[in-house]
């Protein structure tokens, strides 16, 4: 799956072509004070974290944000340039087997872990397997794995990687953090502890965590073996990296403008639109590739079962109007069940089910809802036009719901809803209680699909049974050929549209806000993690 990204690149471009080219609506955001040409070293980044994870070891948990520090500690065997191409990371090179099931990585003979453990073949094959045994309990990164059989190291630098059946997205899970290389010697040495005492191959090395307050990194001396995706090799040029945790969306822009923090992102927009006219701050939009925001449709429990309900749920709804009032025009309208940044995306969803109530209002004539005591809501055999939704907290999803509400009442639906934590929405979409449930969920490759469409996939919240899915969302897993997956997704993305499965909202964009100090921060083709190894601080070097 070694393809070319068209569309990635917008995500992982500097800090200030970001400013420059992201959310053409919104004003660009230009330094006005001057800096230096070179980057100075030295300095200490304060960088603010929007959520506590429950856990923070990249091969056990799965959140986003632990791969916002860890990015810098881990390095991968492979990296994803901004043109969304591959490139040697700690492997110089590799091959796969014509039937797509052996790559075979020759690595590095230069790179030694933190506490000074070889990087080796031997390696490889530790860490792969650990994200693969059950013990681990791997939340993401086994699943990045996909059907993973078993590693066979060849000599002290070259290893095979077997597969059970081919396997597309591997070379992309293996340029992101869930899959870095993690020092054998500290995972044994720490156990269930190793979370706390992480080590890596990175530019910088963990320091010290503490939940719920900070976790620090330091500059890792003896790094010399950085990618061709950066400018420099040696040492980074920070000296020290705090993280502090901002999980208040209320406290994000003040903590920019107190200097608590330098970086920070989530910044709620319409604080973001006040920054950005401050000259002390940039505001940079990073599209997030993956899956928008986007209500899934249960097909399973009355009235949402009847496909001319949902399509007509989908026509009620106006996107447009929900972007300019709580996203402030900072993200784009969602058409599909991949965001536009996403390497598969077809634009032949756009368009489809364009905000048109009066299109709304004749399917559902057409399924038999009518309003016959003039309440408003629609009835048919006795029961009113009413959809349960099961609404989490996060991601401006409540107040997303509360516009939908509005909206879906002009057709004749009423809306009803319950805000609940993660674990009970899992729970209601198990059990298949809920008409609706909203969710995103981040990822470079198109492949992420099929943990939510096919028909025995944990997350099939549209409840959907259909074969022909199924079979082409297994293809698209399989196939290598860059355009023949490319046709395969966009057959996807229309099945899914056809049969009325997800309402998308917005595309996610992360609006990060920083000081103007800040220097060479590029973000990765993820769009979440950003490289800080050749960050510097204007004013504060050495």
């Amino acid at each position: 799956m070694q393809f070319k990204n068209t569309v990635v690149p917008m995500i992982a471009i500097s800090v200030l072509l970001l400013s420059l080219t992201a959310c053409p609506a919104q004003p660009a955001v230009i330094p006005t004070s001057t800096t230096p040409a070179a980057p100075t070293q030295g300095g200490k980044l304060i960088y603010g974290l929007t959520l506590v994870p429950s856990g923070i070891d990249p091969h056990v948990n799965a959140s986003s944000e632990l791969g916002i520090p860890l990015t810098s500690v881990y390095d991968t065997l492979v990296y994803q340039t901004t043109d969304g191409d591959f490139v040697p990371g700690l492997a110089t090179e590799w091959e796969i087997s014509d039937n797509g099931l052996v790559y075979t990585f020759h690595l590095r003979r230069d790179v030694t872990f933190h506490d000074g453990t070889p990087f080796n073949a031997e390696a490889v094959k530790f860490n792969l397997n650990r994200i693969a045994d059950p013990e681990t309990k791997s939340q993401k990164a086994v699943l990045m794995l996909g059907p993973y059989d078993h590693c066979d190291v060849v000599d002290e630098y070259t290893v095979k990687v077997f597969f059970r059946e081919p396997y597309a997205p591997f070379l992309d899970s293996l340029s992101q953090v869930y899959l870095g290389m993690a020092s054998p010697t500290a995972v044994q040495k720490w156990g269930a502890d190793y979370q706390m005492h992480q080590v890596g191959t990175g530019p910088f090395m963990f320091k010290e965590y503490v939940p719920k307050d900070h976790l620090t990194l330091v500059r890792n001396p003896n790094y010399n073996w950085a990618p061709s995706i950066f400018t420099h090799q040696g040492p980074a040029y920070l000296d020290e990296i705090e993280f502090r945790f901002f999980a208040d969306p209320a406290t994000r822009a003040l903590a920019l403008e107190s200097s608590e923090a330098h970086v920070i992102g989530e910044i709620p927009p319409q604080d973001a639109a006040r920054l950005a006219k401050n000259p002390s701050f940039r505001i940079v939009p990073v599209p997030i590739p993956g899956q928008p925001l986007q209500a899934f449709l249960n097909t399973a429990k009355f009235p949402t079962d009847d496909l001319r309900v949902r399509q007509a749920l989908l026509y009620a709804t106006n996107r447009q109007a929900i972007v300019q009032t709580i996203f402030r025009e900072y993200s784009p309208v969602a058409w599909g069940p991949l965001s536009a940044v996403t390497w598969g995306y077809d634009d032949s969803v756009v368009g489809m089910y364009d905000y048109d109530p009066d299109k709304a209002r004749t399917l559902l004539d057409e399924a038999g809802w009518q309003d016959t005591n003039g309440d408003g809501i629609r009835e048919k055999d006795g029961q009113p036009l009413a959809v349960m939704a099961y609404l989490m907290s996060w991601g401006y999803i409540p107040e997303v719901a509360t516009m939908l509400q509005a909206q879906w009442r002009e057709v004749g639906v009423d809306f009803r809803s319950e805000q609940v934590a993660y674990p009970a929405a899992l729970e209601a979409a198990r059990l298949g209680k809920h008409n609706l449930i909203m969710f995103n969920l981040a990822g470079s490759d198109p492949d992420l699909l099929r943990g939510f469409f096919r028909s025995d996939a944990n997350f099939n919240w549209a409840k959907i049974n259909d074969p022909q899915l199924d079979a082409l969302l297994d293809e698209g897993a399989r196939v290598r050929d860059s355009d023949k997956r490319q046709t395969i997704y966009a057959d996807i993305q229309a099945r899914i549209m056809d049969q009325a499965l997800i309402i998308p909202i917005r595309d996610y964009v992360n609006l990060n806000g920083m000081s103007i100090a800040v220097q060479g921060l590029i973000y990765n083709p993820q769009g979440w993690f950003p490289w800080l190894y050749e960050v510097w601080l204007a004013g504060t070097g050495e």
